[in-house]
C-alpha cells in the first residue's frame, strides 16, 4: 500500500449502514462503517456479492440504504433534495463499462457533464481538452471510442468524470475489463490525481491493484471484516 496521508478532514462518514432488497429477504449491506478522510485513496476489496458496489453506488447517491446514515462533506444525504445537483458537484464515477457514447469522440464524450453548467461552448471545449492531455489523450480527443483501444475509453472515462472538478473519484471495477499494461496505466492516473488531492474510493476484486491504496477494506456478506 502507499503511504497513508497526513491527519485529514472525514469526507465520507456512514453508520450503521444497512440496505436490503426483495422485501428484506436480501441483506447487501449489514451495519457497515466506514471513514474516509479528505485526500485518501481507499480500496474496497470482496468476493462477487458482498456489497461492495452497493455500498459505492450508496456512498455516490446513486442509490438510497435502506436505514443507517451517509454524511458526504459534511452533507447528510438523506437530507439532499437534488442529488443530480450534488452528484454534478461532489462526485465523480468511472464504472467498468466506460459507458461513452458512441458517436461521440473523446472531447464529445468528457463534455456531457458540463452541459449542465454555466461553461460556454468555448470553456467546454477548452476543459476537456485538458482533461484529455492529463490523461495522456491528447492526440486521440478527436475519435470515436470505436478508435480507441478498452484502455484509452477507460482513461476518457476518467477525464469525464473530472469534467466538474469533483472532490471524490468513485471507481467500480475501472480495470475489470482491461490487460494488465492497460490496467496499471489506469491506477498510475488514479495515484496521480490522489497525489493531486482528489479523495478515491475503489471498488475491485484484484489484490494487485487494491495494493495501491492507503488503505484496505475487506468485505464479506455484507459487512467490513478487516481493514488494512
Amino acid at each position: 500500500m502507499s503511504e497513508a496521508k497526513g491527519m485529514a478532514n472525514v469526507i465520507i462518514k456512514t453508520r450503521n449502514l444497512v440496505k436490503t432488497f426483495e422485501g428484506g429477504l436480501i441483506r447487501a449491506l449489514n451495519g457497515v462503517n466506514i471513514e474516509v478522510s479528505e485526500g485518501q485513496f481507499i480500496a474496497i476489496m470482496g468476493p462477487s456479492g458482498c456489497g461492495k458496489s452497493t455500498l459505492l453506488y450508496i456512498l455516490g447517491g446513486l442509490d438510497s440504504s435502506t436505514s443507517g446514515e451517509v454524511t458526504v462533506d459534511d452533507v447528510a444525504l438523506c437530507t439532499v433534495r437534488n442529488l443530480d445537483d450534488f452528484r454534478a458537484r461532489k462526485v465523480g464515477f468511472v464504472f467498468q463499462m466506460h459507458n461513452l457514447i458512441p458517436v461521440l469522440t473523446a472531447r464529445e464524450n468528457v463534455q456531457i457533464p458540463m452541459l449542465e453548467t454555466k461553461f460556454s461552448k468555448k470553456e467546454r471545449n477548452d476543459k476537456s481538452e485538458k482533461l484529455l492531455a492529463l490523461v495522456g489523450l491528447r492526440e486521440r480527443m478527436n475519435f470515436v471510442p470505436t478508435k480507441l483501444s478498452g484502455g484509452e475509453r477507460q482513461r476518457v472515462a476518467v477525464a469525464r468524470a473530472l469534467a466538474n472538478d469533483p472532490k471524490i473519484l468513485l471507481a467500480d471495477e475501472p480495470t475489470g475489463n482491461l490487460d494488465s499494461v492497460s490496467s496499471h496505466d489506469i491506477i498510475r492516473l488514479f495515484q496521480g490525481l490522489n497525489k493531486d488531492g482528489r479523495t478515491i474510493v475503489l471498488v475491485t476484486h484484484d489484490k494487485e491493484i487494491a495494493e495501491h491504496a492507503n488503505i484496505i477494506y475487506h468485505m464479506q456478506d455484507g459487512k467490513i471484516i478487516e481493514q488494512k
